[in-house]
């Protein structure tokens, strides 16, 4: 499932008649980085959530023919005020979603091995399994730790970034009430009942939020999202 339902406040005016996931980056629309990336790892279906300017993505990218997949669409509304949030925009796509799936935030560009992510084997009792990634600038101080069986903890000191990518159980969400859900509460409450997993990324990575970052995901280009 890949998450574009957002309005992308910070690349605004950018983002007021173009969706953030058809602004381009290397000279063709960010989303499709994600689309031939998925294709080439061998997965072959893809769920997008759509709200602000969601017809247009709709309309560009079509069935997924021209990369070689099926997308299925979650509508979640036409406006930005529409949008679910994540573990909500999730909930609304479970009967779209198998018994797993990757999650990959619709912003971000990265080098992960998809074809590895989505054949992870999990603990019985592990309900997903995060990337995470050195701290970004403009996250310093990190989201959550690992400890030495790579499961997720609530750091002090030593947290890393979610990379906005993970493998997830559909069972963590069948028990939420349709409507605007954040995703961090509900993994913070997995979290401390020693649910969650996780690995540390090391390769490329950037999250595309802002005209800066845009920028910088131009000219590092020839690093992210190649397939190694």
């Amino acid at each position: 499932m890949i998450l574009a339902a957002g309005r992308g406040e910070r690349l605004r005016p950018l983002t007021d008649h173009t969706p953030k996931p058809l602004i381009e980056v290397g000279g063709k629309p960010l989303i499709e980085h994600h689309l031939e990336r998925l294709a080439a790892a061998g997965i072959d279906r893809v769920v997008i959530n759509l709200a602000h300017l969601g017809h247009r993505i709709r309309e560009h990218l079509g069935s997924g023919e021209h990369w070689g997949l099926s997308i299925e669409y979650s509508v979640e509304g036409e406006r930005a005020d529409q949008a679910l949030e994540t573990a909500g925009g999730i909930r609304a796509a479970l009967d779209r979603l198998g018994e797993r799936f990757v999650l990959i935030n619709g912003d971000v560009l990265s080098d992960i091995d998809y074809a590895a992510l989505a054949a992870l084997a999990l603990p019985d009792d592990c309900r997903f399994h995060l990337v995470l990634v050195d701290n970004p600038e403009h996250n310093p101080a990190g989201d959550f730790g690992i400890d030495p069986t790579g499961r997720l903890v609530e750091a002090s000191g030593q947290a890393l970034t979610y990379a906005g990518i993970g493998l997830f159980d559909s069972a963590l969400f069948t028990h939420l009430a349709p409507g605007r859900r954040a995703l961090g509460p509900l993994l913070r409450e997995a979290i401390a009942q020693g649910q969650g997993c996780a690995q540390h990324h090391r390769g490329d990575w950037l999250d595309v939020g802002t005209p800066e970052r845009l920028a910088e995901a131009d000219r590092r280009l020839g690093n992210l999202c190649t397939n190694r």
